[in-house]
């Protein structure tokens, strides 16, 4: 086999036979201003499955912050009377119930509902037969329903984020997880730096940047099965890889002609072409949410400042101008918001804008690399100071959580987006 390809693949062989990493474990501090209370019952014959669906169901409520998760201290089938009344007395909303059993097939039969206590009556129900492996995709996928039930937004406790850690000196993964940081896979390994995850629109594939040739060269990696190609390996530097949002192409920063500049590329390599020029450095692109326009990082005016021009190239507009160190901007999924790191008052901070009033927000300090949730309603960054590490903020700044795990580094966060 050729050495290349043997140090980064995703099979079954070379998952086995890497050690195991910890899992990420998540710490929630600050809620939401108005809680919603609601009431998980521990679901009927749950034990039947390898993991409890009702305590998955609580944490991912307790930890969006939206929610003021109250244990029902009772075990309720998704059949069983409600006595609404009660619920009510104790102060919730909202009632979860459900049942799990397994099949004669073997999967896992997963049933729920979702009462509205107020006004006494069946807000939503659920089914669904998975493989016993896939009893936890099903739990987030309940909390999901509940989530977009209560609130209005779709929830994205079913989605997964990419991530790089470094362990010691010479041993860098990419790795794959739920939102909670459970089920972590490693879907490429080496022993030279890997960089700049991007996941595709359809979640299928993780477009990187690895060092295993001894100068950056972009790769998209398939996760489902396991085959890689390179998409750009220009001569100089080939970085910061980021999809269009119909995932027909991507946008790159190379240093082909000199110096970084801002091109596209479609997703099987072919087809380049120079987006930005200037005298400067022009990096860090991410299309907006309707394809339309490209953000990037540009040193053209003196220090790095954001700018915005057309997917198709030309001109382009500062977007920046509080601060004179402005990096790494990231769009929501709605168009709404942009997320960037701004250098002020001598740390890295975590800043929204909402760019329709260019109303400023900041969210974190000590801040690096974010990354938005599909929903739009969270930021995923990594930390800076001590051990590198990953944080959660809502756009409103008013819920936060960290991610930390025991098995080394971990930094350049990329959440991924909802799963059909």
């Amino acid at each position: 086999m050729n050495k290349t390809l043997c140090t980064l693949m995703l099979t079954a062989g070379v998952l086995a036979a890497l050690p195991a990493s910890a899992q990420v474990r998540v710490e929630i501090a600050g809620v939401a201003s108005n809680q919603i209370p609601v009431a998980v019952a521990t679901f009927a014959d749950e034990g039947v499955a390898p993991a409890q669906v009702s305590a998955i169901i609580r944490a991912d409520l307790e930890r969006s912050g939206v929610f003021k998760v109250i244990d029902a201290g009772t075990v309720l089938s998704e059949n069983a009377p409600v006595d609404y009344s009660q619920w009510k007395g104790r102060g919730a909303d909202a009632l979860v119930v459900g049942s799990v059993r397994r099949g004669a097939d073997g999967r896992i039969e997963v049933r729920y509902k979702l009462f509205d206590t107020i006004k006494s009556g069946e807000l939503s129900s659920m089914s669904n037969a998975v493989q016993p492996k896939s009893t936890r995709l099903a739990a987030h996928k309940i909390a999901d329903d509940v989530y977009e039930k209560l609130t209005g937004t779709r929830g994205a406790f079913a989605t997964r984020i990419a991530y790089v850690t470094q362990a010691g000196r010479n041993e860098y993964r990419l790795e794959v997880a739920d939102a909670d940081g459970e089920g972590m896979q490693v879907a490429a390994y080496g022993k030279e730096p890997i960089i700049s995850p991007s996941w595709s629109p359809d979640g299928s594939k993780v477009a990187y940047v690895s060092f295993e040739l001894r100068k950056p060269v972009i790769y998209v990696q398939d996760l489902v099965s396991g085959s890689r190609k390179v998409v750009s390996n220009e001569k100089g530097s080939n970085s910061a890889p980021t999809w269009s949002p119909d995932g027909s192409k991507l946008a790159v920063t190379l240093s082909k002609d000199g110096h970084s500049q801002v091109y596209s590329v479609n997703a099987d390599g072919s087809g380049l072409r120079r987006l930005s020029n200037s005298n400067g450095i022009d990096t860090e692109p991410q299309f907006s949410a309707d394809g339309r326009s490209i953000y990037f990082t540009s040193d053209r005016s003196g220090g790095p400042q954001i700018y915005k021009m057309s997917s198709d190239g030309g001109a382009a507009a500062r977007v920046t101008f509080n601060g004179s160190y402005n990096i790494s901007p990231r769009l929501s999924s709605d168009g709404k918001t942009m997320a960037w790191i701004s250098q002020r008052d001598g740390g890295f901070s975590l800043y929204a804008m909402d760019l329709n009033s260019g109303q400023e927000l900041r969210l974190a300090e000590g801040a690096g690399e974010p990354s938005f949730s599909p929903n739009g309603k969270y930021i995923m960054y990594a930390t800076k100071g001590g051990r590198p590490g990953l944080a959660v903020v809502s756009v409103d700044g008013r819920v936060k959580q960290r991610l930390t795990t025991q098995a080394g580094n971990i930094r350049e966060p990329n959440w991924g987006p909802f799963m059909k």
